[in-house]
């Protein structure tokens, strides 16, 4: 299952690039950076179909039972321009260059020390008999590694200089999801590709593995009374449980419900928060106009500034 659907990203991806890119390449005499090209085309097309497959799901559960409804919508135009920026632009072309070149050292390193990464296949040999069930279980490693993540993203402080630039967002939907500062997601990118490597994640199943915890994520930042039951709410992040998340009484440290895709980690660690019916106000009462209602400059600033501060003027 998981090598058809690779074999068939993999001949639209080659067909694209042969009848797209690689003629505007050939004409502007760029042929030499035609792998790079191939590789940039790869991510910008898995990002397309990301944002495709989201708004699909989540625009019209939005449009059908709303939390909040707001005339003036720029600051959620502005988590639009987040959006595009990640999954299409900026993010997509740091990841690349960070992750290709930690890629090859690692590759180096291996090649010279005759060194075999551990993974979970080797520790379970039996789940290589079972693919479905082993995408399941790199799904919850994964999404236990980004449990521990966000909460240290609340916890320590210079982390939350920059992660309080998601939690500013008084008009949260689904496009909420990617309002992060670039440093927040680079250190993200770094975490969560560092352990999916550790832990051998093969590559055909990694986009899967990402497009659900991505689904998972802008699903529980939508605009939408939502909430799964009492039930269903302890086996997956609903709109409601992530809300209480964003609420404006849980910035900073004293969050919960801090799962990205399962509850049952903020069951175990203490920090579950399981009131039903409640869809507060969001934002982070100590943020600045700028990072509020700014456009995306004046947020990426404003977060560099709050970093300064948390690493420098504190120590002081």
């Amino acid at each position: 299952m998981f090598s058809f659907i690779d074999d068939i990203w993999t001949t639209l991806t080659g067909w694209l690039f042969l009848h797209a890119v690689q003629p505007v390449l050939y004409a502007a005499g760029l042929m030499d950076w035609a792998d790079d090209a191939f590789e940039w085309m790869d991510f910008f097309l898995f990002g397309l179909f990301s944002v495709a497959v989201v708004y699909v799901i989540c625009r019209p559960l939005e449009a059908w039972r709303p939390v909040e409804r707001w005339g003036d919508r720029r600051a959620v135009n502005t988590d639009v321009i987040y959006t595009l920026l990640a999954r299409l632009g900026l993010l997509p072309l740091l990841a690349f260059v960070v992750l290709a070149s930690i890629q090859a050292w690692f590759e180096g390193f291996v090649t010279e020390t005759g060194w075999i990464v551990p993974s979970l296949e080797t520790l379970l040999p039996w789940l290589r008999d079972y693919p479905f069930v082993a995408f399941a279980v790199y799904v919850v490693v994964l999404d236990f590694g980004e449990y521990w993540r966000h909460r240290f993203q609340h916890q320590i402080g210079w982390w939350w200089a920059l992660h309080s630039v998601h939690h500013a967002q008084t008009q949260m939907t689904f496009w909420t999801d990617d309002r992060n500062h670039i440093l927040d997601d680079c250190i993200g990118a770094v975490w969560f590709g560092t352990l999916a490597l550790l832990i051998g994640v093969p590559p055909a199943q990694f986009p899967l593995v990402v497009l659900v915890l991505r689904l998972a994520e802008s699903m529980s930042h939508a605009n939408v009374r939502l909430s799964y039951g009492r039930i269903g709410e302890r086996l997956v992040v609903s709109p409601r449980f992530h809300r209480l998340h964003h609420g404006v009484l849980s910035a900073g440290a004293t969050g919960k419900n801090y799962a990205v895709l399962l509850p049952v980690w903020d069951w175990i660690f203490g920090t579950a928060d399981f009131r039903r019916d409640q869809f507060p106000l969001t934002g982070d009462p100590d943020a600045s106009p700028a990072m509020v209602r700014g456009g995306w400059l004046r947020q990426q600033g404003e977060g560099f500034r709050r970093l300064w501060h948390a690493l420098f003027r504190r120590a002081a």
